[in-house]
């Protein structure tokens, strides 16, 4: 997807510069062409040696620069350039290409690019809560301006949230995507995604729940941006970090209320819903409001629990020409329960997960599943990454879009 493709890597002044140079080393094993510009700042973390040894080029860092090939270095670079990847971009760079400011070669550069602009956020997390930080990427966002990240985690400072760069090889597979063909095919669609467990209230500590970690539906709703479609994920109580895209909008819910709340919202403005999550199918009757004692002559505690509302039937009842999938997980009987459920509910297909497959269902990076439509089509897959599992379900899902 990237063999003879030209990137323009900007490199802004963070402790994060040094993941740039595994980037230029993804790209350039793609087959890509790089060509570097950054700040001076930049050269206090990384030499420009490195910088020119891995992309085979000249870095532009100074406009007036006497080793310049053109005097308008910034002009004949961004000509040159197919996209344009800043990262990391501090808060100072994203701050001066919001307001139009041009005063060194990193920001001269960005102002004279017309295509495709990839930045990847590095800062303080408190930086990068700030109100104008925020606001500057939101004008950004408008502008076509894909956003990467960041991620959360232990940060260079000291602190921890919000603010460190995506990884390498994230960047690398989302610019990647770009390339690919056919990579805008749900441009303009609407997709609600749900993700995760439910967590279901016994008192302020407990709560009822289950073992899914939403990788399957963080794989799905991934995918799916990267093919232009507008996603709605909502996301259960997971450990997993769910996928930083500008196409995501992530809305977080903790119980199976809650879930149904968001759905019965978003579905009526979506043009298709894959519901990955795995709901919880009771609730106590009654949360604690306090944390429940340990009986101290070991008496049982006994808990009433009230099935929770069918978030997927219900959607099925109140489609209107939506696309609708949902999954089944049998422990038996598989294809012929899962059928059921597919026109009980009234789904377009249903995926089956498998339960008796090592390394399928939950907690696993890896899933087998089988794809039923509501034609009686079946499609069996074999052990796959769960990123390639959502890529054959968005396949299917493109199928019953343009019936």
């Amino acid at each position: 997807m990237l063999s003879g493709k030209k990137i323009i890597l900007g490199i802004s002044g963070g402790i994060a510069a040094y993941k740039s140079l595994l980037l230029i080393r993804l790209f350039k094993k793609a087959g890509a062409g790089v060509r570097v510009v950054c700040t001076s700042n930049a050269l206090e973390f990384i030499t420009r040696v490195s910088l020119e040894s891995l992309s085979g080029n000249k870095v532009y860092h100074q406009v007036f620069g006497s080793g310049n090939d053109y005097t308008t270095e910034h002009v004949s670079l961004t000509d040159w350039g197919d996209v344009f990847v800043l990262a990391p971009a501090t808060a100072n760079i994203i701050g001066k290409l919001s307001g139009g400011i041009a005063d060194d070669a990193l920001s001269t550069s960005l102002l004279a690019f017309d295509k495709q602009l990839f930045i990847a956020p590095a800062m303080n997390c408190k930086m990068w809560s700030h109100y104008s930080v925020k606001k500057n990427l939101e004008y950004l966002k408008k502008q076509g301006v894909y956003i990467i990240g960041p991620a959360g985690g232990y940060l260079a400072c000291g602190y921890e949230g919000q603010g460190r760069m995506e990884e390498a090889g994230e960047i690398f597979r989302i610019v990647s995507e770009h390339f690919s063909t056919g990579g805008q095919s749900l441009s303009g669609k609407q997709i609600l995604v749900t993700a995760g467990p439910t967590h279901e209230a016994i008192d302020p500590v407990r709560y009822l729940g289950n073992r899914s970690s939403g990788k399957m539906g963080f794989a799905l709703a991934r995918e799916l941006a990267s093919r232009g479609a507008s996603v709605h994920l909502v996301a259960g109580p997971t450990s997993v970090e769910a996928p930083a895209h500008q196409n995501i909008h992530l809305v977080r819910v903790v119980s199976a209320r809650d879930m149904l709340g968001s759905c019965i919202q978003l579905f009526p403005v979506c043009d298709a819903a894959i519901m990955a999550a795995a709901v919880a199918d009771y609730t106590p009757s009654k949360a604690a409001d306090q944390k429940i004692k340990k009986d101290r002559e070991g008496a049982p505690l006994e808990l009433t629990l009230l099935p929770t509302t069918d978030i997927l039937g219900e959607m099925g009842k109140n489609k209107k020409g939506q696309v609708l999938a949902g999954f089944a997980l049998e422990p038996a009987n598989g294809e012929e329960n899962a059928r059921k459920k597919l026109a009980e509910k009234n789904l377009d297909f249903i995926v089956l997960n498998s339960l008796e497959d090592k390394g399928a269902g939950f907690l696993h990076n890896t899933n087998k599943v089988a794809i039923i439509g509501n034609n009686q089509e079946i499609l069996r897959y074999e052990l796959k990454d769960k990123q390639e599992v959502a890529a054959d379900i968005a396949d299917t899902l493109e199928k019953y879009l343009k019936r």
